[in-house]
């Protein structure tokens, strides 16, 4: 089996016709690190160079399915880096370039001629979500949760896949809130295939994946191509292009550069608390003069 520093796959002893993606960083919630969306993809393929492999089932170990991007280092310190650019002017072809790739990296799991699941237990939020969307089909613990609550500050979902998934009116609710669903209220929305109790999310994930393990690879690719090509006639990849854009704006735009500066000063778990708390943002010239504050402020304070 290859050997990947973020995740590991391996074929189910159970079905060998299934296999299973399981990504490894429990003690960080499986958070997303550089290798990550690389990792991925090499799994996706050896996955779908296997001619025994019928279908990939995606889950996390540990307490959740994946927590994000590992920030809680790099946000709160000074480090220059594509997503976090401290130079003025920012150069947004050089974040975009970087968001990109790992958006592409991620499609891999929609792109791949064989059928992917999404098995989610604990948390699926902000690029953990993306992981888990991307995804053909999503099963979730009726207690897991998902959602992308950067979209209050710092962040814009690069794959767009919330939109797509659950419709224009239910996915402007969520990116206007950035709000989390449980896995219950997920699969009431449509967004979930199945919720069921936590004890019997592997049995009923393993249930799905050996129903679709039976069909012919041939057959699953064609269904799959069909499905996907009304998506992309839809527009899911000018729309993921906008959305790469905009998620580097996010980052570096007055309320951006406002939320890096509280999350360096104060610490990422409080910026963290206030974005989820629901109090006011400062926007424009109140955070381009809250910015201007903090860095006056010496090293020590």
């Amino acid at each position: 089996m290859p050997d990947f520093k973020t995740l590991t796959i391996t074929k189910d002893q159970r079905n060998p016709r299934i296999a299973r993606l399981l990504l490894n960083r429990p003690e960080r919630l499986n958070a997303i690190t550089d290798d990550t969306p690389r990792d991925i993809r090499a799994a996706v393929e050896w996955a779908n160079a296997d001619d025994e492999v019928h279908v990939i089932v995606v889950s996390g170990a540990g307490k959740g399915f994946c927590g994000g991007y590992d920030l809680a280092d790099t946000a709160q310190s000074h480090i220059e880096h594509p997503c976090q650019q401290e130079k003025t002017p920012w150069d947004p072809m050089v974040d975009y370039a970087y968001m990109k790739r790992n958006t592409e990296d991620f499609m891999s799991l929609w792109r791949s001629p064989k059928p992917t699941i999404a098995q989610v237990h604990g948390a699926a939020v902000a690029g953990g979500s993306d992981i888990a969307l991307c995804c053909d089909l999503l099963v979730m613990a009726e207690d897991a949760r998902i959602g992308y609550m950067p979209t209050r500050v710092w962040g814009c979902p690069t794959t767009a896949m919330w939109s797509f998934r659950l419709g224009p009116a239910r996915a402007k609710q969520l990116m206007f809130t950035g709000d989390v669903l449980s896995g219950r209220q997920a699969a009431d929305w449509g967004l979930a295939n199945l919720a069921v109790p936590a004890e019997q999310l592997d049995a009923e994930t393993f249930k799905l994946a050996e129903r679709i393990a039976g069909v012919p690879r041939g057959h699953l690719a064609m269904h799959k191509m069909v499905v996907n090509q009304t998506m992309l006639t839809a527009g899911l990849e000018q729309t993921q292009m906008m959305a790469t854009v905009f998620d580097g704006i996010t980052r570096h735009n007055p309320e951006g550069l406002w939320f890096r500066r509280y999350a360096q000063t104060e610490g990422f778990k409080a910026a963290v608390q206030w974005r989820d708390s629901g109090r006011p943002i400062p926007e424009g010239d109140e955070a381009r003069a809250l910015v201007r504050d903090m860095d006056a402020r010496p090293p020590s304070a």
